[in-house]
């Protein structure tokens, strides 16, 4: 369906919207247009950080990448226009298939989950090899190195979202852009490349779509290979992406070397730097992404009712990225 036909169904009435669970930051529906199913993705309600939450930028990617066979959703509209609905919004479609919200894949047999993660290794890689000037998206990140504007840019997003004094958050403040890393390669990157956030075949280990674009940018490959490797670093607390202290080879799930070797393989790699400094800064931007999330919950903007929990990591969190730093030589 084109974009008049969509208006042409929506003018008829017939239509029916209905909210995705989750969602912290852009909240998600899916929409019924007649017969056919799409996902609609807006700004969040209320005043928003600067830069944050663009809609816009998640469009253009998807619209780059689906041409080029990357598993994302095929883009249908966008709208820029926030009186329509009270924020830009777009329109992708609804890509049909599994999302495994527990790392340890219970629902699926021991010999099944290895291929699993494979997929999701090969993925990120195939992601990673896009040449981002042939995708049209030169321009899609800043230039320079990627980690030292990042750090540069959390700090900021933590400051205007700032609600409590936390010593761990100024020790890394302090010690991350001292430390910054080399960057070797310039790719895409996804920016929360996880397991909940892929939608998989119904029946087999293939990855079908790559959701929640929002903090892509054009940055250090590194940053999205050590942020879905700190899943088997981070002790597990629950249902979630976290695997680490499971006993992996009796559930079939592969250990962080062989991901780490299955991913240097299909990127060309020999191998990847300590990833403790990355751990560190990794955790020190989801600080920065739950702080504006406990703002919006002060301000009372947040999306989702599970808001509070996520807010409540704010400082555990700091402490856990303050560990990985220390072992980093803070």
């Amino acid at each position: 369906m084109d974009h008049d036909g969509i208006a042409g169904a929506i003018a008829a009435q017939d239509l029916s919207l209905d909210k995705f669970a989750g969602g912290q930051s852009n909240p998600t529906y899916r929409l019924a247009i007649g017969r056919q199913d799409f996902v609609l993705r807006r700004k969040p309600f209320g005043p928003i950080l600067p830069s944050a939450h663009a809609v816009e930028r998640e469009y253009r990617l998807i619209g780059a990448l689906h041409p080029l066979g990357l598993p994302v959703a095929r883009p249908v509209a966008l709208c820029e226009d926030d009186t329509v609905i009270g924020a830009p919004f777009y329109v992708m479609q609804l890509v049909e298939g599994r999302t495994f919200w527990d790392g340890a894949l219970p629902e699926l047999a021991t010999d099944e989950r290895a291929p699993v993660y494979r997929a999701m290794v090969d993925a990120l890689a195939r992601l990673h090899a896009v040449d981002p000037a042939q995708a049209g998206l030169a321009d899609y990140g800043a230039p320079g190195n990627y980690f030292e504007r990042q750090v540069a840019r959390w700090t900021r997003q933590y400051r205007a979202a700032q609600t409590d004094e936390l010593p761990a958050v100024e020790r890394l403040i302090a010690w991350l852009p001292a430390t910054v890393p080399v960057q070797e390669r310039t790719s895409v990157i996804h920016g929360d490349y996880r397991i909940d956030n892929l939608i998989y075949a119904p029946d087999g280990p293939q990855v079908r779509a790559i959701l929640d674009w929002e903090l892509s940018t054009l940055g250090d490959p590194l940053a999205d290979f050590t942020y879905l490797a700190m899943n088997w670093a981070l002790p597990r607390t629950g249902a979630n992406a976290q695997i680490g202290g499971l006993d992996l080879a009796a559930l079939g799930i592969p250990s962080l070397e062989a991901v780490t070797e299955h991913y240097c393989a299909a990127t060309g790699r020999t191998s990847v730097p300590d990833m403790n400094w990355y751990f560190a800064y990794n955790l020190f931007r989801l600080v920065g992404i739950l702080q504006g999330i406990k703002k919006r919950i002060i301000d009372g903007n947040a999306s989702s009712g599970a808001a509070a929990a996520k807010a409540a990591m704010v400082e555990p969190l700091a402490a856990q990225a303050l560990k990985f730093a220390e072992r980093a030589g803070a």
